[in-house]
């Protein structure tokens, strides 16, 4: 009789309802950006590609907006194979991202006004150091109208500009993913490229070493990350992920970031080129993406300030995986906005 019953409300309710209809209100939210109200629903393969299905604003208005999706097509300060300027690009193609975050029961774009703003404006595409300063400007005025950042790149040089912009006046945490640590210093005449932005914003003061910690660290450049240990920055290689199991390093994650705003940046080469080959330093044992979803999602309620994900190559990327990866990295960082407190500039 029981059994009976059920199906009897099964029916009752589920029975000739319209394409989307929910009961539960989280799946609700996540519905109603799905389906319009004559009953179409936009095509994953249809209409213009932005950053995570976002509303377009091509123009930069901020108006309004808590969340500002930009991209950052730049890669002068790449150190081995070039590309990464057609990441944003890359990204914006995939579709299917969103809109509900299952592991952490939220649909960002239901609880955040969000628009993709478009691209920086470079005024050349030969300096990396003007290039730096047109990003800086960019991010400045974006954190100045009262709105976070989450930034498409480009090479890893991109987010110390950035945390020029939104570490002025208070130096941010970090939590960062990535297989090198990117503290080295001066590269063939150059202290600017994607092998160095976490030095340079700790020396500009922009960047608290004390409150940073890199996930995923490996490979042969070992020797050049000195500046990391001997700043206090906490290190975790990527075989110690393995040791200490993905609860432990979210656990030391946030201890080592407390309750202060933090900034969150992703390197897509942080995993494994099994799952990321699209990418101009590949450093084979690296992370899952599930791992990898883990250790973000892990961060759920801390004030993050702002983030990106970086270095995706796409003519590197012939089944487009690490586009497709990175537009699901920047989706659980949105989501972690989502549930992130308010950031006070």
């Amino acid at each position: 009789m029981a059994e009976v019953r059920k199906l009897a409300e099964l029916r009752a309710r589920y029975s000739n309802d319209a394409p989307h209809q929910t009961f539960d209100p989280v799946f609700r939210k996540a519905a109603s950006l799905g389906f319009r109200s004559n009953e179409t629903r936009r095509l994953p393969y249809a209409e213009f590609t932005s950053l995570l299905g976002a509303a377009l604003r091509p123009d930069g208005a901020l108006h309004d907006l808590d969340v500002a999706l930009i991209g950052v097509p730049m890669d002068l300060g790449v150190t081995n194979r070039s590309g990464a300027r057609f990441g944003p690009r890359a990204i914006r193609a995939v579709e299917r991202i969103g809109p509900y975050n299952h592991a952490l029961r939220v649909t960002p774009m239901a609880e955040l006004r969000v628009a993709d703003v478009g691209d920086v404006p470079f005024r050349s595409r030969f300096s990396l150091e003007r290039s730096h300063v047109d990003i800086e400007r960019f991010f400045s005025a974006v954190r100045a109208a009262g709105v976070r950042t989450l930034a498409a790149g480009g090479d890893h040089s991109i987010s110390y500009p950035i945390l020029q912009a939104l570490g002025a006046g208070r130096p941010l945490g970090m939590v960062h993913v990535d297989a090198h640590c990117d503290t080295s210093g001066i590269y063939e005449g150059s202290k600017f490229h994607h092998g160095g932005p976490f030095r340079q914003a700790v020396l500009d003061g922009v960047l608290d070493p004390e409150r940073v910690i890199q996930i995923g660290i490996r490979g042969p450049a070992e020797y050049l990350w000195e500046f990391s240990y001997e700043s206090g920055m906490t290190v975790i290689h990527a075989e110690e992920v393995d040791a200490m199991g993905v609860d432990a390093v979210v656990a030391r994650a946030r201890a080592v970031i407390g309750d202060e705003p933090f900034y969150l940046s992703l390197d897509v080469d942080g995993i494994d080129p099994a799952f990321t080959p699209g990418t101009g330093t590949p450093e084979v044992g690296g992370l899952t993406p599930r791992e990898a979803q883990r250790i973000l999602r892990g961060l759920a309620g801390l004030p993050i300030a702002g983030g990106d994900v970086v270095e995706v190559a796409p003519q590197y990327d012939s089944t487009t995986v690490t586009a497709q990866v990175a537009a699901q990295m920047m989706f659980e960082m949105l989501s972690l906005m989502a549930l992130s407190p308010k950031v006070v500039s």
